[in-house]
């Protein structure tokens, strides 16, 4: 029994900021954990990659949206011990990218202003997030 150590998972996430200063969620789609939860896109850290190419790769694969690693600003992180696994999460700003965001994987996505991401249901490593968007836009 006792406290056995917990695997690290590194995930990356992005905030992409549209013109008119919203951030964008996802919902996550039936059938995985933490189903109908709000989130910002993103993904596990794969082995050999950065997380600023996990953030790259996942908005095409999430989104349909191209960018480049020098469009990423890193913003803050979060550490959080859920049960199965010890999550800790770069977050990245993002306002330059290229097309327009479509759900690519089934999720629901909306652009919410900074205030209002509280309205919306997060995982809890998302939540301590939210006072840093707020604070930059």
């Amino acid at each position: 029994m006792g406290n056995a150590p917990k695997p690290m998972l590194i995930v990356a996430a992005c905030a992409l900021v549209d013109a008119d200063g919203r951030v964008l969620i996802a919902q996550r789609p039936e059938g995985k954990p933490m189903a109908g939860l709000w989130e910002f896109p993103g993904g596990k850290v794969e082995p050999g990659e950065t997380p600023e190419e996990t953030a790259i790769r996942e908005l095409r694969e999430e989104l349909g949206i191209e960018t480049k690693a020098e469009c990423l600003a890193p913003l803050t992180f979060a550490s959080h011990t859920y049960e199965e696994f010890h999550l800790l999460m770069p977050l990245f700003v993002c306002r330059r990218f290229q097309g327009i965001a479509r759900p690519h994987e089934g999720q629901a996505i909306k652009w919410v202003r900074p205030g209002r991401l509280r309205d919306f249901p997060m995982p809890l490593a998302d939540e301590p997030l939210i006072p840093f968007l707020v604070d930059l836009l």
